[in-house]
């Protein structure tokens, strides 16, 4: 296999999409999404900036604009196929819901101070260096505004997760069909907190949520950490 910069989540639930254009009725940190914690999470909605890191298809973020009340929710993806299908899915839901195509990072730092609240379901914090991610977060978050996010607790393959900031290369496919690598980082609990703590968070805190019955099961980490409110 070959690693490659071309878009390489043109295929990322574009089955799905064509046949489900609902608004998702519930949201789920969990891999599987089972029962477990959702939207409360990330504490009251209602008025605040927020943005979905790594978006997808941003049916999170779509329900969080349909049930939560936010006064916007920015759907972040770098990915143009990504970014595309949001947008088919979902633009009656605007200007609740933006729809941003962008690098995350690049994203963050062009913002800063914009947001109370930042999140990823298995999004942008898998697929991104954590210690450029998390830095650019916690200058893109508003004085005691809250990060979370969800990602696995260890491999898919049931191997344990990476004792230090190690990304690996995990399969991919071009829009063509080509096999191709992308990284993904899958960090020890205590990882996750150094760099949090690095990136100047506090009050980190991390939930293991087990996993399910579902294919391919996996257990999540479920992760909190707040930007100092001075």
């Amino acid at each position: 296999m070959t690693t490659t910069t071309t878009d390489l989540w043109h295929h990322y639930g574009r089955a799905r999409a064509a046949q489900d254009q609902a608004v998702p009725d519930s949201f789920r940190w969990a891999w599987g999404q089972e029962d477990g914690p959702g939207p409360e999470v990330l504490g009251d909605l209602t008025g605040k900036t927020v943005a979905d890191l790594g978006a997808g298809a941003a049916r999170h973020a779509a329900h969080l604009a349909v049930h939560h009340a936010p006064n916007r929710i920015d759907a972040v993806d770098a990915s143009p196929a990504q970014h595309s299908m949001a947008i088919a899915l979902y633009s009656g839901l605007a200007p609740r819901l933006h729809f941003v195509h962008a690098d995350v990072v690049a994203h963050l730092r062009a913002n800063p101070v914009a947001y109370d609240v930042l999140y990823s379901h298995f999004g942008a914090v898998d697929f991104t260096d954590p210690g450029e991610l998390l830095s650019a977060a916690a200058g893109a978050l508003r004085p005691g505004g809250r990060l979370a996010f969800s990602t696995l607790a260890h491999y898919l393959s049931g191997k344990p997760a990476q004792p230090d900031v190690t990304a690996v290369e995990v399969p991919a496919k071009t829009r063509e069909g080509e096999s191709a690598t992308m990284h993904r980082w899958v960090l020890q609990e205590h990882v996750w907190t150094k760099v949090l703590d690095q990136a100047g968070f506090i009050d980190i805190r991390v939930e293991e949520l087990p996993a399910g019955d579902g294919p391919r099961p996996a257990a999540t980490l479920l992760v909190t950490a707040e930007r100092p409110a001075t």
